[in-house]
Parts: structure tokens; C-alpha cells; sequence
């Protein structure tokens, strides 16, 4: 990318402050690139972790499969899942806070006994399969920032800082060099007036 600039002063000017605001932020993006990288890695390790023990939870319950074809489906449901937002190197990230069931009422005497046990298990899979989508969401948007944030980290240190170091050097050996150049003329014109002076 080239900066575009003049050939003056205040264009000199301008770009060291400019140069200056991205050398005194590359730090803070560099640590945050680091601290979103581990966040990151602790948030998949969580959900890999709730995958293994919803995939555990689901084959202790394998032996009883036949069983479950006599449970309705519709005794539990979700009726609300509660978040709420922490913000991780400035990221905003989901937290789960609660999740309410809802038990659909029906007849302890008419319905097998193990359906109590059944409602039981149901919430207990439910509750690590929500926890775990809460953790791949927070793992994706943990994930994106932290991509942004390699992208500027990258921006500022390969692309933009070299770019202003680069004009800043031409515009200060351009000025050096014009004023070499007024000097130059300068002297040039006061030899000639001093040659005139003795030739009068």
C-alpha cells in the first residue's frame, strides 16, 4: 500500500504522528491478538470436552434404547435458555446463565415408573448439548476477532509502518536536498555579486 503524501513540512509532520499512533498501538494489538488466541483455544478445549460427555451421557443410555420409543417426546421441552454477555479482550461473548424446562404434566400411575428418571435424563442431555452451542459461539466469535486482529497486527507491521518510515526518508531527503539546493544557489549568487563588486 503506498502512502500518499506531499513534499513538505507539514505532510512530514502529519505522517510521524501518524507513524508514531501505530507503533504506540502495535503493542496493545499484539497482546490482544495473544489474549484472544488463548481464549480461543480454552473455548474449543471446553466444547471438545462437552462434545466427549454428550457423546459419554448418550451411550450410557444406549442399552435402554427400546425404552425410550415408549417416552413422550413432549414431557420436557426448553421454555427459555438465559444469557448474558462478558466481554473477553473486548469482545462481546455469550455466558449461559440458566435454562428453564418446561415439564408437561401427566400421570405418575399411568406412565411407566423410569419416566421420572426419563424427564431427568433429557434435561441433563439438553442442558451439555446447550452449553456446548454456547461454547462454538463464543469459540467462533472469539475466533473472527482474533483473525481482524492478526489482519491489522499484520496491516500495521508489514504494510503501514514500513510505508511511513519510507515517505517520511523521502520527504526529509527531498528537503534536505532543496535546501541544499537554495544554499547552493545562495552561494552561487553571492560569489557573482562579490566577483561584480571587484570588477567595478
Amino acid at each position: 500500500m503506498a502512502i500518499k503524501f506531499q513534499y513538505n513540512q507539514t505532510y512530514l509532520q502529519r505522517l510521524k504522528k501518524q507513524l508514531q499512533v501505530r507503533i504506540k498501538a502495535l503493542p496493545t494489538l499484539k497482546n490482544k491478538e495473544a489474549a484472544l488466541r488463548s481464549e480461543v483455544k480454552k473455548a474449543r478445549e471446553a466444547a471438545e470436552k462437552l462434545d466427549s460427555t454428550l457423546e459419554k451421557q448418550l451411550q450410557a443410555y444406549q442399552h435402554a434404547i427400546a425404552l425410550w420409543d415408549e417416552f413422550d417426546n413432549e414431557l420436557v421441552s426448553i421454555d427459555e435458555v438465559e444469557l448474558s454477555v462478558k466481554k473477553i479482550a473486548g469482545v462481546k461473548t455469550p455466558v449461559l446463565e440458566d435454562i428453564r424446562f418446561g415439564i408437561k404434566a401427566y400421570s405418575m400411575f399411568n406412565q411407566p415408573s423410569w419416566f421420572l428418571d426419563g424427564i431427568g435424563i433429557v434435561r441433563q442431555l439438553a442442558t451439555t448439548a446447550i452449553e456446548r452451542e454456547v461454547f462454538y459461539q463464543k469459540m467462533q466469535l472469539l475466533d473472527y476477532a482474533r483473525k481482524k486482529t492478526t489482519q491489522k497486527v499484520n496491516l500495521y507491521e508489514k504494510v503501514q509502518i514500513p510505508g511511513f518510515e519510507e515517505a517520511i526518508l523521502k520527504i526529509k531527503r527531498y528537503l534536505e536536498d532543496e535546501e541544499n539546493l537554495s544554499k547552493a544557489a545562495q552561494k552561487i549568487v553571492k560569489n557573482r555579486l562579490q566577483e561584480m563588486e571587484e570588477g567595478v
